[in-house]
């Protein structure tokens, strides 16, 4: 309830900035302005909805398998789909060599649940299933749907800036003279890089939830933290070069590749006997403890799609 209601704080306090927006600049300089971007920036946004799928599809290197394929991967989805109450999704095979799984299409019914072969080399059945289970959460709660939403209001702010500098230098005017639009602007521009800021946190979120939507799918707490575990030490050895080529789809991801470095640095403190993975106990002695993070992990975080992984694994220790 807590991820909930912070969902929709998030959104109301995004629609009454983007209310206020429209209110206070439209009264300087005028509605028909303001529509204008407004319209691109929703044309551009429902652009990436309709061709989104495809460039993921392509960019990921994914290929639909069959159950006679993967007969085990179907199962374990199929389950899942049917304990979720949605339709199963198309499953997919990336031929990219990073270990990870994500899920991605336009609608819940219309969705595609992907994984590497990588993945499917280092983690174990129980494993699998856990993270299989956070990705069908993401589509159970139409995450697809609701972060294209959110990326919407500071794709308007943007043109809407970008729009009023160029207007008032193009009509011979350097800011000088009295002339708010470049001011204004610039204004917009901070705006626009806090509510970026904001949609980064709404994702943060949606990777909480979408955990406790697969531990309320029937997999335990130690296997997600296991499973997130591996694949932070699967990630921290791909190459740079391999890294770079999804670094735009990276939010897709169960957790952020570009961080798997700092996070098996953190993740040694719970894993205390060394032995690759996290049992019921350590997590037990995790839920008892505070985790502090440095400024820098912090400020890490705050630019990130996803969670701290150390915060994200202490945040399934209070389920155990």
């Amino acid at each position: 309830m807590g991820l909930q209601l912070r969902m929709y704080l998030l959104l109301g306090l995004l629609f009454g900035i983007i209310y206020a927006i429209i209110v206070a600049v439209g009264s300087a300089v005028g509605a028909g302005f303001l529509w204008f971007y407004i319209i691109i920036a929703v044309g551009l946004i429902f652009l990436q909805y309709l061709i989104g799928p495809s460039m993921v599809k392509w960019t990921m290197r994914v290929q639909y398998v069959s159950e006679r394929e993967y007969p085990k991967l179907h199962e374990m989805v199929a389950e899942l789909a049917r304990a979720s109450g949605i339709k199963k999704p198309q499953i997919g095979i990336s031929k990219i060599p990073i270990p990870n799984a994500f899920a991605f299409g336009r609608t819940r019914g219309g969705a595609k649940v992907c994984v590497t072969e990588a993945l499917l080399s280092q983690l174990r059945e129980d494993e699998l299933r856990a993270v299989l289970g956070h990705e069908l959460s993401h589509i159970k709660h139409n995450d697809m749907a609701l972060m294209t939403l959110l990326s919407v209001f500071p794709l308007i702010i943007y043109y809407m800036a970008i729009g009023m500098i160029f207007s008032g230098y193009g009509r011979g005017n350097r800011g000088g003279g009295g002339n708010p639009l470049p001011l204004i602007g610039l204004g917009l521009l901070v705006l626009y890089f806090i509510t970026n800021l904001l949609v980064l946190y709404g994702s943060r979120i949606r990777e909480y939830y979408a955990d406790v939507g697969s531990l309320k799918l029937g997999n335990r707490p130690r296997h997600l933290a296991t499973a997130l575990y591996k694949l932070a030490y699967g990630n921290a050895r791909v190459p740079k070069e391999s890294l770079k080529r999804i670094e735009g789809l990276k939010a897709f991801f169960v957790n952020d590749p570009s961080r798997a470095l700092t996070e098996v640095s953190e993740l040694r403190q719970v894993d205390l006997d060394m032995d690759g993975t996290i049992d019921r106990e350590e997590l037990e002695i995790l839920r008892s403890k505070s985790v502090v993070l440095r400024t820098g992990d912090k400020l890490m975080e705050l630019m990130s799609t996803h969670p701290n992984m150390l915060k994200r694994i202490k945040h399934l220790a209070q389920f155990v």
